[in-house]
């Protein structure tokens, strides 16, 4: 691009009644001036149930060490990113046990994995826990993206009616809370967190409209395709290939839910309710999906803060295709089963390889002066450590990214016990830019995340 030229941050590509926003180019920063620095991003994915712990950390009862080349069965797949991620231990969500409301430890784990925070013991409107991290990082950012935040699901999960021991669905379906008393609900359709990024107009029974969707529906690409030309045109060589890999990514995305919607309408039975549309019946398709619109929503700038719940508390799911018929849920109850203990290891090695997918996805996304990798936070985790025990000290908690250099991983970090988790997140808030005094039930920030 011309020296004497600059793109804006948020430019976008224009076509009839849509637009699609710009990754970060080499034609956004002056010609001969420093880069303009990447902002910091935060995430959070949320796996239920628990994980077969004596699987899951890699190094000892305490101290800090370097991760080893050969990771525990769980946390196999992150063996080719150790460099890239840092194991937590120690961490308590203390608000999740009863603390005199007894059972219901699933419903607690939910709405108190992020936000810190007891749940009030209820099946009604009268919900009340906490503002969830996420949503503080959104609330303070407000006005920096044209989303404040993210919430993304794979499963459905309904908002009312008591789950688990007296306790709302809302607890157990949401781990994101806008206020103490209002959850963010997961949005689970591949198609409906595409249009939120991309503007495509809702459904409308204008005939005329509907003809414009449709032929959106083939491909948002192809009403922007003469304004991506012009603009391709007039950029450099590297930032053409940076344009010509982020539209096709936008491709692969949209051709994956049309496919996905075929499928669904392939499998329609008489006498049952279609599936919700665009969702994918296999697990891991519908989980990709969804790492893949967020890696666009991050990528576009479109929002810095986001959530992915992979799985719901307490969740019915299936997995055939690892050659599990049972539900997730009642496997963990194994009471020493040692053939349902080795179907549960199962599970949580598919649920991590899709946190692999994620890590070297973003490993591999530019995002100017490094990867998208490098200018992001996101953990993977559980409310819940031991299934069977229903324990809620010693969670399992993997941290994936370098925070804008404000992050060291490659390292096993063990703390005391009862450590809580509202110290880790703390410390992202302040790596965000919205320091904090505390949240929920913090003591503190997390140390060793930069380094001892």
């Amino acid at each position: 691009m011309r020296p004497d030229k600059r793109l804006d941050r948020r430019a976008l590509l224009q076509g009839i009644g849509t637009t699609v926003a710009l990754p970060l180019l080499d034609a956004m920063t002056p010609a001969f001036a420093s880069a303009t620095p990447s902002p910091n991003r935060m995430a959070f994915l949320y796996v239920p149930n628990g994980i077969m712990m004596d699987q899951w950390f890699p190094g000892g009862e305490s101290g800090v060490t370097e991760l080893p080349a050969v990771l525990p069965r769980v946390s196999a797949a992150l063996a080719p990113f150790r460099k890239d991620v840092l194991f937590i231990g120690g961490l308590t969500q203390n608000g999740g046990r009863a603390l005199g409301d007894g059972p219901g430890d699933h419903g607690r784990a939910g709405a108190n994995y992020l936000t810190c925070m007891h749940p009030k013991k209820t099946n009604g409107r009268d919900l009340r826990v906490g503002i969830s991290v996420d949503q503080v990082a959104a609330q303070r950012l407000q006005g920096k993206t044209r989303l404040a935040s993210l919430e993304l699901g794979c499963e459905e999960g309904v908002q009312g009616g008591s789950c688990d021991n007296g306790y709302s669905c809302a607890y157990s379906n949401s781990i994101s809370w806008r206020t103490p008393s209002a959850p963010n609900p997961a949005e689970i359709r591949p198609r409906a967190v595409f249009e939120r990024l991309f503007g495509a107009a809702d459904e409308d029974p204008d005939p005329v409209r509907r003809a414009r969707r449709a032929r959106y529906e083939k491909s948002i690409l192809d009403v922007v395709t003469g304004d991506a030309k012009r603009l391709s045109e007039n950029l450099g060589g590297a930032d053409r290939q940076k344009l010509d890999e982020y539209l096709s990514s936008i491709r692969d995305v949209e051709k994956r839910i049309q496919a996905a919607e075929q499928n669904q309408q392939a499998v329609k039975r008489p006498g049952m309710p279609a599936p919700g549309r665009s969702i994918p019946a296999e697990f891991g398709e519908h989980a990709r999906i969804m790492i893949d619109l967020l890696t666009l929503a991050f990528q576009t700038d479109a929002t810095r803060v986001a959530t992915l719940l992979l799985a719901l508390e307490q969740s019915p799911r299936a997995y055939p295709e690892i050659g599990i018929p049972e539900a997730h849920h009642g496997l963990t109850h194994h009471q020493g089963d040692k053939d349902k203990i080795a179907k549960v290891i199962e599970i949580n090695c598919y649920h991590m390889k899709q946190f692999a997918y994620l890590v070297q996805k973003w490993k591999s996304t530019p995002d100017g002066d490094g990867s998208l990798l490098d200018h992001a936070m996101v953990t993977y985790g559980s409310g819940l450590s031991d299934g069977n025990a229903h324990d809620h000290a010693d969670l399992p908690l993997v941290l994936a990214g370098r925070g804008c250099g404000t992050v060291r991983p490659g390292r096993y970090v063990r703390h005391p016990r009862e450590t809580p988790m509202a110290n880790l997140f703390v410390a992202m808030l302040d790596r965000m830019g919205v320091p904090v005094q505390t949240l929920g039930d913090s003591s503190g920030q997390l140390g060793y995340l930069s380094g001892v």
